[in-house]
């Protein structure tokens, strides 16, 4: 049989052939493969294709054949991901404000390149990104891998932060002054990627919303304000910060009607205490950023919910509600 054009080519064809086009619920079978490895050019034999295919487990794709009729029929086993945890992929994908949509059917695309073409319609069916709120800010993306690196590096950063108007326009903050930061970390809340670093001028530790930096640069100065974060736990600041709005961080002693009891483990963690106060209800003692976007959460709560203290907060509360009566007067 004479050479194909392109035989240098044939394992890396066969690996494609079998990946698209077979899983557990699909097969293919020795003339079919044959077949499809002509329409790229190649020629094979059954006996080379055999050795083919068990030279796939050295690249990670393991093959398996089973019988069928006078013949077998082969199919790909194991893939490095599976469809269920593929689907959770594209389900964090969809829901994340801070990808663009854009940029939410590119990287869907690649995970279907991860499955058979028959697996990858079950991922297709599952994208409804039209018309979710998404953020417009294409260059996020660049702007996690700089401060990625900035952190790898221990290299501040500079950027300009920006707001909308009522006129549905972007303003720059600080009239385009760009942010001098020392980044430390980044976290995730609320749908949003925030960047948490240290302001060497206002010196504290402050965050921002990496959907509204551009032009980020790194430079060439070494980070400031490892002390303040040397002892700091980022998944536990962000438990404490409501909206990753600041505040005051203070103990607050909660009274919590016993139907709450989850979202209050939602909100703290497991590790919380729940102290009984009496059959229907107990106390629970949280530290906090306290800032409106707490307060407005014990709002939302109802009736069900009570701060105790301390007076300093429970005063704020009142306040805030006093406010709240005025406003809708």
């Amino acid at each position: 049989m004479p050479k194909g054009t392109n035989q240098k080519f044939k394992l890396y064809r066969l690996a494609q052939i079998m990946l698209e086009r077979t899983d557990d619920e699909h097969y293919i079978t020795m003339p079919e493969i044959i077949s499809q490895l002509g329409k790229y050019e190649i020629t094979a034999d059954r006996r080379s294709i055999y050795q083919d295919l068990r030279d796939l487990e050295a690249l990670g794709i393991e093959v398996e054949g089973e019988p069928e009729g006078k013949g077998y029929h082969y199919h790909v086993v194991s893939r490095p991901f599976e469809l269920p945890e593929l689907k959770l992929l594209v389900d964090a994908i969809q829901s994340s404000k801070f990808i663009t949509e854009k940029k939410t059917n590119e990287l869907i695309c690649k995970l279907e390149k991860l499955v058979s073409r028959y697996e990858a319609m079950g991922l297709q069916r599952q994208v409804y990104v039209s018309g979710r709120i998404k953020t417009m800010n294409e260059s996020i993306y660049y702007a996690v891998d700089t401060i990625h690196n900035a952190i790898s590096e221990n290299r501040k950063i500079r950027f300009q932060y920006y707001q909308w108007n009522v006129k549905k326009e972007m303003v720059l903050r600080r009239d385009g002054a760009y942010y001098h930061i020392s980044p430390w970390g980044l976290s995730w809340d609320d749908e949003n990627y925030y960047l948490v670093g240290y302001d060497s001028d206002a010196g504290e530790i402050r965050h921002y919303r990496v959907d509204k930096m551009i032009h980020i640069r790194m430079s060439e100065e070494p980070r400031e304000g490892k002390e303040h974060f040397r002892k700091l736990n980022m998944a536990d600041y962000t438990r404490k910060s409501f909206g990753m709005f600041g505040g005051r961080e203070q103990s607050v002693k909660l009274l919590v009607d016993n139907s709450l009891a989850g979202v209050i483990i939602d909100r703290f963690g497991k590790d919380v205490m729940m102290i009984p106060a009496d059959e229907d209800c107990f106390t629970v003692n949280v530290t906090v950023m306290v800032s409106r976007q707490f307060l407005g959460w014990i709002f939302s709560l109802g009736e069900k919910v009570k701060i105790l203290g301390p007076d300093e907060v429970t005063e704020q509360m009142r306040e805030e509600g006093e406010r709240l009566l005025r406003q809708y007067e």
